[in-house]
């Protein structure tokens, strides 16, 4: 197809408006709808692979209407009455049928295309020091779903010419999808789908993001890049397909790639969704280690961290922790965060930490070193007040001054200071051996998750 066929087609086709209409849906949505994709550490624009991951998740509604939009496209010739004068001309039926495909999937394509720059131009306008093209291959995949469902949906409309076709293929392809991804969520570790975990990935759809450090194996490429060739090569044929006989065998290229997709594609969620090795390597400054992935915080926190450390050292001697590391350890929703003997594990979801910057932060870290969360904390994950309490006392014992109520949590002032005075008119009581033994003890039970750390301030008492 040359340059003018293309021009006429985009005049004369809803190619054109099917591309802006991919367009403006998508940025409508992410800029105007409120939700995860604007929040936390895995906000659409914060890194490369959470931006092609948050406009891959797009698919979900995407997808069907690309599928809806290609049939359309397909009953252009039924609708006008001209499809039988078309037979008759000499012009072999394939070259009219990749004139109409190759439009429409262009116009799609290249609207996608401009959704993930306008991504790409703000995560450019950030502070990201790990750059990488892993992220590639996720939006690659992303415009041939939108193409393949748009080809195929104008096979189906060629075969099947009616008024109803376009919105029955639009709903089929939804009910589809949301049925292979039915429960694809992050309450475990990894996202999970009620459905086989192969069958699940015909959808190329993704889950929400939780954790900028997961991206998509190689195999869920592989597997889902046949698959949706396959869709798209099954579409083709169609359009070109002038007998029963010719339409039956056009089904022969998607049934095939299906096939060997499921072959190809992973079983366990633990082989879909990996950790980035080189966005989980850390980055230091002495004791003070990030991600890569977050490597400009290193900056912001490596004094503030030395501080901390320093601190605890005073506070717990040879329990003491010895560095501070960012957790990579994927986990659930309101599961048990990462934990170590040896080092102050961070998260930055967790805005107690994300959100403090200098003698706060000292704070914060202190907090954390002194009494490690057992419960998360998170924009969607409240924690635990006694254990925000038990931070701030442990953190003010520590720094020689009076306990602040923590800032980033969901429980608020008051709630945090009807836990803490009692307590802290109580330790601060005691001689100063006696609360280094309660600090410790404190220690001891928020690290194993064992006790209330609280409790352990108050002699053990049952809070």
């Amino acid at each position: 197809m040359n340059l003018r066929i293309l021009r006429i087609e985009l005049r004369r086709s809803v190619a054109l408006w099917a591309g802006a209409a991919v367009l403006v849906l998508s940025l409508a949505f992410l800029h105007l709808v409120s939700g995860p994709w604007w929040k936390g550490t895995a906000l659409w624009t914060a890194q490369w692979t959470s931006m092609a991951l948050w406009t891959r998740y797009l698919l979900i509604f995407l997808g069907p209407l690309a599928v809806g939009l290609g049939a359309l496209q397909g009953l252009r010739d039924h609708r006008s009455k001209v499809s039988e004068l078309l037979t008759s001309t000499p012009r072999p039926a394939r070259h009219r049928a990749a004139a109409l495909a190759g439009t429409t999937a262009f116009a799609l394509v290249s609207a996608f295309g401009l959704l993930v720059l306008v991504g790409a131009v703000q995560v450019l306008a950030g502070d990201v020091p790990y750059t990488h093209l892993g992220w590639l291959p996720v939006s690659l995949v992303a415009a041939l779903a939108l193409a393949a469902g748009a080809v195929l949906g104008m096979g189906v409309a060629r075969a099947l010419p009616s008024v109803l076709t376009p919105p029955a293929l639009a709903v089929a392809a939804f009910l589809l999808t949301s049925f292979l991804r039915q429960n694809q969520t992050s309450e475990g570790a990894l996202p999970t789908s009620a459905v086989p975990n192969r069958l699940s990935l015909l959808a190329p759809g993704v889950a929400s993001v939780r954790d900028t450090l997961l991206t998509l194996s190689p195999a869920v490429h592989l597997g889902q890049t046949l698959w949706l060739l396959g869709m798209a090569a099954t579409g083709l044929a169609l359009l070109a397909a002038a007998t029963p006989r010719a339409r039956l065998l056009a089904l022969c290229p998607l049934l095939a790639a299906g096939a060997a997709a499921l072959l190809l594609l992973p079983a366990h969620p633990r082989d879909t969704y990996v950790v980035d090795r080189a966005a989980a390597a850390q980055v230091c400054d002495g004791p003070v280690c990030v991600t890569a992935a977050r490597g400009a915080r290193l900056a912001g926190l490596a004094q503030p961290g030395r501080e901390a450390l320093r601190l605890l050292r005073g506070a717990l001697g040879d329990q003491a922790p010895g560095g501070l590391h960012e957790t990579t350890v994927p986990r659930a929703l309101a599961g048990t965060p990462e934990r170590s003997q040896a080092f102050v594990i961070l998260d930055f979801d967790d805005a107690v930490i994300g959100d403090a910057r200098g003698e706060g932060l000292t704070r914060a870290v202190v907090g954390q070193g002194i009494a490690p969360t057992c419960a998360p904390r998170s924009d969607t994950e409240s924690g635990r007040v006694n254990e925000a309490a038990a931070q701030s006392i442990g953190a003010a014992w520590v720094l020689g001054d009076t306990p602040r109520p923590l800032d980033g949590t969901m429980h608020g002032a008051k709630e945090q200071g009807d836990e803490i005075r009692p307590v802290w008119a109580e330790f601060t009581a005691l001689p100063r051996p006696e609360q280094q033994l309660r600090i410790r003890a404190m220690h001891a039970a928020a690290l194993s998750c064992s006790g209330d750390p609280l409790a352990a301030l108050a002699g053990g008492a049952v809070r």
